[in-house]
């Protein structure tokens, strides 16, 4: 199901930046104030996954792709792009079928998607649950 809501440019721009020039650590997503068009809430460049958490927002829904860095067993440092799609259950239920009808367009614009999270409280997007994602891949 797709709501017609059309994915700005730069959505796509920041994403380059994070995936081939490791500009920022992740990016967040947002729906305009008239609900037509996803747009960049926020990049950061911070390595504190904690930062990235404490921006989602505990009543209202967001897209974001982190670039998930992690240590793997005998392989070393790993990075993983993920795709967080934050629903959490506090958030108003027009908000979450919005986002929820949305989401794909904005999922096919990013190519390189290792790991995608679907997170309703905080515990499911907490580093744990992350990383064991993470490690469930090569």
């Amino acid at each position: 199901m797709s709501s017609g809501v059309a994915v700005n440019d730069l959505c796509v721009q920041e994403y380059r930046a994070l995936k081939l020039e490791k500009k920022h650590r992740y990016v967040l997503f947002n729906l305009n104030k008239d609900n037509t068009e996803i747009v960049v809430e926020k990049v950061s460049s911070s390595p504190e996954y904690d930062d990235f958490i404490a921006d989602l927002p505990e009543t209202e829904c967001r897209w974001a792709v982190y670039d998930f860095e992690f240590e793997k067993e005998g392989a070393g440092k790993r990075n993983k792009l993920t795709f967080v799609s934050w629903a959490p259950d506090t958030a108003k239920v027009k908000q979450k079928m919005l986002f929820a009808a949305s989401q794909e367009a904005l999922r096919r614009s990013f190519e390189g998607i290792a790991v995608e999270v679907q997170g309703t409280e905080y515990s499911e997007v907490a580093y744990e649950s992350l990383l064991d994602k993470a490690n469930r891949g090569n």
